[in-house]
Formats: structure tokens, sequence, C-alpha cells
């Protein structure tokens, strides 16, 4: 393998051959780019740039004066006065690095960084989609929140200006939010289609602000109309070639790890397996790593005059008589890296190369005409919230360095790192000193700082929890599957109303359906299949026409879009109402949206934990509350009750607590699919229909205060499961009515849905006329109905007359427990369930325990 310079040729002639693309603009474009192919269904080449230290390694100097020059410009641009109350604003991962350097240009503005790295504790102040990115979710994370709630201008920085839509998407979203009237856009290189330069013009007239355009260097990319059919097939056939010639894995390592090996082999003549070890930089203490929760001119200073000592010490720790060396590093960490690397060229006889690992996968060739050498492959090791994965360093291997400095920053310090297959290992293959310099991961303070686990877990996805596939949901619970909660029915319902327990500390015995029963749900779920998908596709599309409304900006003026809805299941009833919600916006829209479950518990609220992780990763503002029909309105009134004071404890605020229903027969919300109380499928039996996931669990002596609710997996019962069946069944009739929810989706928006809680006052009548003084005892709705006869001691079911079909399975279960159905006349729902009296000594109140009569 050869030392990846390109001898005077243009490092994007190899794929301009193959493909067919070229650069058309600026002379200086072939300078400041190369091209290479990467595995992105969205974009076959990738503009690989020369001067922007990611995955060319370059001078420091140059990396930081190309960035450091565009600031400047800004400075000439704004002028004094609107250059004092600028924000300057990086996209990770790539221009990071680049963005601070702007920012030092501008000289007196703050900088912030995109990122995909979530903070626990660190609720967002926006986010945005780069939709051509193998990963898309950027999030703005500022330890200081007014920190983008300036008017002053805001400097956008990214390393290439190809359509405007991450821009596009990052000024919609802070504008609705923060409305300024100057945005000025750099980039090294603006290579836009005149289609899309007009639109961006558009677009500024349409928020009435001025948006102006600094780069280095303009052109456009001609692309043949099958680039990216025959950039697969390119990729596939080199990808295939280099298997072939792969050596096979060492002892312990992975394919994938092996297969890499092969594009990244030590170098005949060159020393392998290079000493580790590490150099102690002494960062000032308070001084943040990056831009990533803000960076002031004040940090600034601290870190100017810190750095000398720091390049000093990493001096002298190089190897005597080094001539090549590289600091290299890690993905959104570019800033601290290149500037130790700008100062350490200054002291040393050295040449000194910069460059940092990512997570973009590109194809790597060794051709002087192909920006892209060599890759080494090796696991993401900074707990990435996306999971693990693999992460790349691009021309590094054969790069003829007689020493590397790897700058990560604490967090990715981790023993992946330090692995046989770790980033330190695959280095150490290719150069003979390899020195670590770990950066402390700046993470801010809290203004209320209250007591709390720094660390919440990330969510349970199946098959390792739950039989829905991991991209389904995500469950914001913790597993006890091999704690030994159930108890028989009767006992459970004795110990809750005499007192002694609350119902969410035990679990029922799961109810194993008969062969008659199963029947009646298969008979049941191929009647109402296409009336639940109509459900289903109205009451998404009510929240995705709603849910700009709830987005207003603090003025309550203009109406602001962001990301999405954010679909938040109640569990476990509300989880296959959410899974169904974001296969329709995908069927209808070709959105993913994220959905997870959280635990709601009678008398107890929320899972507060849950709540935080849910504001740390997302805006609270796009969370909708998902269950599957309402009742009485009790979980309704628990969630708003809990909502509220939560925000008031943890100064978190934005969570809307409507919860969004396929049935609401109780009239108990505003946004649902239908308020007629018919049969849902997915209520006649327990976890088998619900992804194999238990009622969630609330005990003090399994739940501490800094874990989430648990919920038990019954791997068991794989056997009976029909949660995808369920849900297969409903997703199939959703081209079928895809007309009909349309005219009702608009329908129903024109009309009045203010809640009647009809449901509520239906209830206290029946508990009046019934001799109960509990109202938590009146089970209203066939929904509710049907977990009164599996879960509780059933007295009688009340069935309005008439009632045909949507209750079969509910007079068949009461047959089986020999509780008698009476028909009522004038009933607002299909049916009610009435828990049994005689275990009402107390009866049970609305804390789940014991009232005195």
């Amino acid at each position: 393998m050869n030392k990846p310079v390109n001898d005077g040729l243009w490092s994007g002639t190899w794929v301009a051959e193959r493909l067919g693309v070229e650069l058309v603009g600026d002379d200086r474009l072939t300078g400041l780019l190369g091209l290479a192919l990467r595995r992105n269904p969205k974009r076959a080449h990738l503009l690989v740039s020369n001067v922007l230290g990611k995955h060319v390694p370059q001078s420091p100097s140059v990396v930081y004066g190309h960035g450091f020059a565009l600031g400047r410009r800004v400075r000439d641009l704004l002028g004094a006065d609107h250059c004092g109350r600028a924000v300057v604003l990086g996209y990770a991962e790539t221009a990071t690095g680049l963005g601070h350097a702007v920012a030092d240009g501008l000289g007196t503005a703050p900088y912030l960084h995109s990122t995909r790295r979530p903070v626990p504790g660190v609720a967002p102040a926006g986010g945005f989609e780069e939709t051509h990115s193998h990963a898309t979710s950027h999030l703005l994370l500022p330890e200081n929140p007014a920190l983008l709630a300036s008017d002053g201008p805001l400097v956008l920085v990214d390393d290439e200006f190809s359509t405007g839509n991450t821009v596009l998407n990052t000024i919609r979203d802070l504008h609705a939010r923060y409305p300024r009237k100057r945005y000025v856009v750099v980039a090294l290189v603006d290579m836009r289609a005149p289609s899309d330069a007009d639109r961006l013009r558009q677009f500024a007239e349409q928020i009435d602000a001025q948006v102006s355009l600094v780069t280095t260097a303009s052109g456009t990319v001609r692309l043949p109309a099958d680039v990216l059919e025959r950039g697969r097939e390119l990729v596939a056939h080199h990808e295939a070639a280099q298997q072939t010639r792969t050596e096979p894995p060492r002892a312990g390592a992975s394919a994938a790890e092996g297969t890499a090996g092969c594009e990244a082999s030590v170098v005949p003549g060159q020393r392998g397996a290079g000493r580790v070890r590490r150099v102690e930089l002494r960062w000032p203490r308070g001084v943040p790593d990056g831009g990533r929760h803000g960076f002031t001119p004040v940090h600034r200073g601290r870190l100017e005059r810190a750095l000398p000592d720091m390049a000093a010490r990493i001096a002298e720790a190089l190897p005597r008589g080094a001539r090549q060396v590289l600091v290299l590093g890690c993905e959104e960490l570019m800033y601290a890296p290149l500037r130790l690397a700008r100062e350490v060229e200054q002291v040393v006889e050295a040449e000194v190369r910069y460059s940092t690992t990512t997570r973009s996968p590109v194809l790597a060739v060794d051709d002087p005409g192909y920006a892209i050498r060599t890759r080494l492959v090796f696991p993401a090791h900074d707990d990435p919230a996306d999971g693990p994965g693999e992460r790349y360093a691009y021309n590094v291997a054969g790069g003829g360095f007689d020493a590397v400095v790897a700058v990560v920053d604490s967090t990715a310090d981790t023993p992946e790192l330090h692995a046989p297959a770790g980033l330190l290992a695959r280095l150490a293959a290719h150069t003979p000193h390899v020195l670590l310099a770990v950066v402390p991961a700046y993470l801010p303070v809290p203004p209320h700082a209250p007591e709390r686990s720094p660390m919440l877990p990330e969510p349970l996805r199946g098959p390792a929890f739950s039989s829905y596939a991991p991209d389904e949901v995500g469950w914001l619970l913790q597993d006890l599957s091999d704690v030994t909660l159930e108890a028989p029915t009767e006992e459970r319902e004795e110990a809750i109303q005499s007192g002694g327990a609350h119902y969410a500390e035990s679990l029922p015995v799961e109810y194993q359906p008969s062969e008659q029963y199963q029947e009646l749900f298969h008979t049941a779920l191929t009647a109402s299949a296409a009336r639940i998908a109509q459900a289903v596709g109205v009451v998404t599309e009510t929240i995705l026409a709603e849910l700009p409304l709830r987005r207003r900006s603090p003025a309550g003026t203009e109406e602001t879009s962001g990301p999405g809805p954010v679909l938040v299941s109640l569990a476990r009833a509300g989880t296959p109402v959410g899974v169904l919600m974001r296969r329709w916006a995908r069927f209808r829209h070709g959105r993913d949206l994220p959905h997870y479950a959280v635990s709601i518990v009678r008398g107890r609220g929320i899972d507060t934990n849950a709540l935080r992780w849910l504001a740390a990763h997302h805006d609270p503002r796009d969370v909708v509350f998902v269950d599957g029909w309402t009742g009485k309105g009790a979980i309704t009134r628990e969630l708003a009750q809990a909502i509220r004071e939560f925000e008031e404890r943890e100064g978190i605020t934005g969570f809307d607590p409507e919860i969004a229903v396929l049935a609401d027969p109780g009239s108990c919300v505003r946004t649902y699919g239908t308020r007629e109380d018919f049969l849902i499928p997915s209520a006649c039996l327990n976890s088998t229909v619900s992804g194999l996931i238990s009622r969630t669990v609330l005990r003090a002596d399994l739940v501490g205060p800094h874990d989430f609710h648990g919920a038990k997996f019954y791997r068991e019962l794989a056997g009976a499961d029909v949660s995808n069946v369920f849900l297969d069944a409903v997703s199939q009739c959703f081209p079928e009515v895809a007309d009909s929810v349309d005219t009702a989706a608009k329908e129903l928006l024109s009309t009045d849905r203010t809640p009647t809680w009809e449901g509520w006052a239906a209830v206290e009548r029946i508990s009046e006329e019934y001799g109960i003084d509990d109202v938590n005892l009146v089970k209203p709705g066939v929904g509710e109905t049907t977990r009164v006869l599996l879960r509780r001691v059933p007295w009688k079911i009340l069935a309005r007359a008439g009632a045909g079909a949507d209750l079969d399975h509910v007079r068949l279960l009461a047959g089986q427990r020999g509780v008698p159905v009476e028909e009522v006349g004038e009933l607002p729902y299909s049916c009610v369930g009435l828990i049994h009296p005689r275990y009402t000594r107390g009866a049970t109140g609305a804390d789940g325990r014991t009232v005195t009569r």
C-alpha cells in the first residue's frame, strides 16, 4: 500500500472517470476538494475537503487559517456593531472545528456547535435534520439557553453548502423560537445548484430576514442521472474485491474488523505494534473541550494562555528524531486537537499534520487519483446514543507517521478505546509511537442542580426486550424479568383494597386464553382491522396537522415547525397504538417518528426519570403522549397533574399533557381517532398482544429514585405472541382507508373537539346507582371492561342493549368467570365493568390504596 499522496494528480480523477461526476466553478475547487465514494443511499459521492482536517491529514496552520480567514470576512461584512452581537453556530461533526475557527476570526462572538451526542440533564434548545447525511439528527445543547435567544446575527458554519437543506432546517427551527433579522451562512465551498440558491432567497423573503453567504470557493457538481445506482455498484464491486484480499481475522476479532483490516494492513518495512502511552495535558479547569455547550470569548482567552504549556508537554513526549507527526482528533472533538496541533507545529521540527476520526463510511481505494487512499476501522468508543458501530480514520495507515497523538475527550476514554481492536491498537499497528491525550469532557451544571443520577440508561429495545422490532419502540423502563412479581388475582385484589399494597407493586398472573378465546380474538381482528386503521390514520393526521400550533414563539404570534412529533406511549396499552401511528406516518408521509414507551401509575404519576431522559434528547414541545382509549379520564387527569408537578419541581417545561388516543368514548381528550366505543382487539389480551411486556411495576425495593419504572419481558410466551400479527393486520388496511382518513381528518380538524367529560359523569351516576362508593371500581368502555375480567375481581358487567359482536369476547370471559352480564338501556359506552364490592371494605381510592368509608 502506498503513501496517500496524490503526486500532482487531482484526487477526484478516479471517481470522475468512473461515474462522470464533474466539479464546475472556481479554479480553486480541485485544490480544495477531492472525490470519494461512500455507502450512503442518499448520495453516492463524497466531496472530500483537503483543508478541513477531517478525512485528509493537513497542516493545522492551513486548516485553522481557512476558518479564521472566513471569520475575518464575516467580521468585515457585519461591521463592529453587529459583530459584537453575533453568535456562531457550527455543524456536527465535520464543521465543529471550522465553525470554532470562524468564531475566533470574529473575535468577540460566542460559539456553539450542534451535536449528535445527547447529554443527560441538558435540555435541547433546538434540533434539526441533515437530510443527505448518514446520521441526521442534530441537537443544540447550550449551557446558557439565552445564547441563541438574542436578536443579533446568527452565523451558521458548515464545510460545504451543497443543497441548503440543512441550513434551511436550522434557520426554520431557530427562527421560530428566536426570530432575528440577519443570518450569515459560511462554508468552505458553495456547491449549490441554481434552483437551491433561488430557494434560499425565497425562504429569506418568507421570514423577512437577510441571509448572506460567505465562502472560499463556489461551483456546482454535475451528476449523471444514474449516479446513485452506478455508485452503489462500484462500491459493492470494490468492497467485494477487498474482502477477497482480506487476511483471516485474528483471534477475538470480528468479521467486520477482519474485512477492514485488509484496507489498512501493515505496510512492508513499516514498524508495527507501536507503543501507546499517555501524555498529561493539564487542560485548564472550567474551559470547555469545544462548543457542544457553548464557548465564550472568555473561554477563548483562557485557552490561548494555556496552549503553549500543553503543546510543550506533547512535544516533550514525542520520540526523538520524529519527522512526521499526526495529531488525530475524535469525531466532533475537532477544535481542541486542531489548536494543540497548530501549537505543536510551532515548536517542533517535525512535519505536523492534523485530521480526525469520523463515523462516515467511505470506500478506500489506493489510487493517487482518489481522495481516500486507506482507512482504519474500529468500534465506537464514546457510548454513542445510536448504539455501537464502526468508526473510521482515513489516510492514516500508510501515511509514514513516526508518531500519532490521539486526542479524545474523557467520555471517549473507554475500555473500547483501549481494546485489542480499538482505535489505539489500530493506530499502533501503523506507527511506532502512539500518544493519548485526554481532554476533560465539559458537563454543564444545571442552574437548579437537583440531586439525581448523572446518567440514565438508553431505552430497551427488541429483541432483547419485547418482541417488537428495535426501531418500532424504545422502552424507557428497566427489565425486571428475573423477579417474581405475579400473584393470584383475588390475593392481589384483597391486598390492594385493604391498603396493604399498591396495584403497581405486583403483577397479575398472565391470562392464557383458551382456544375458543383465541379464535374470537382473530375473528374480532379480521372484522375490526380496517376500523382501527381508520382511527390510527385520523389521530396521526390530526397530530401532524396540529403540532405546529403547539410550537408557538414566546409571544404566541407565530406558528412554528420543528423536527416532528415524538410519540410517547403510555405503557403498555398505548404501545401498540404508538407503533401503528409510527407506521402510518411512514406509510403516508415517509416520516420515521421517534417512539418511546413510558410508565404512568395511577396515584403515583408518570415516570419522572423518563421525562428527564426525553427532555435531554428531544424538545419537550414535540412530545405527544399516546394511549389506546379513554374510560372515565382518570389517566388524563393523572398525567396533567404529574406534568404540572414535574415542571414546577424540575424547571423543565414544554410537555403537553394532552393524550392522543384511538378511541375517546368518554370525551376526555381533544385528539382521537373516534369517539365510538368499539372493540380494539389489543384490549382482548395482555402481554401477548403488547410485545410480550408486562404491565409496569413501581416498587420501592426494585425501583430506586434514579431508575426507570420496571416491567417484565415474558420470553417464555413467544409461542402465543400475536403482537406483530395484530400490527400487520391493521397496517395492511392502510391503503384501503387512506382516502377516507383524509376526509375524516379534515372534518375532525374543523369541528369543536372540546372534551365534555360525559364519561366521568356517567361513571359517577353508575357508581351511585349501584351503591359503589368509589368511581375507581367502575371501569367504563370495552377496553377497561376487558381488563377487569382479565386482571381484577369482577362483580358484574353492564352491557348497552343491542351491543353486538364487539362484546363477544366480554360475554365469553364473563361466562368463564361466572360474572353476570346486565343489559342497560341508556349507556354511553358499549359496556362497563364493575369490580366486586365485597373487596371494598375500604375501597380503592385515587392513590390506589384504601379510603375510609
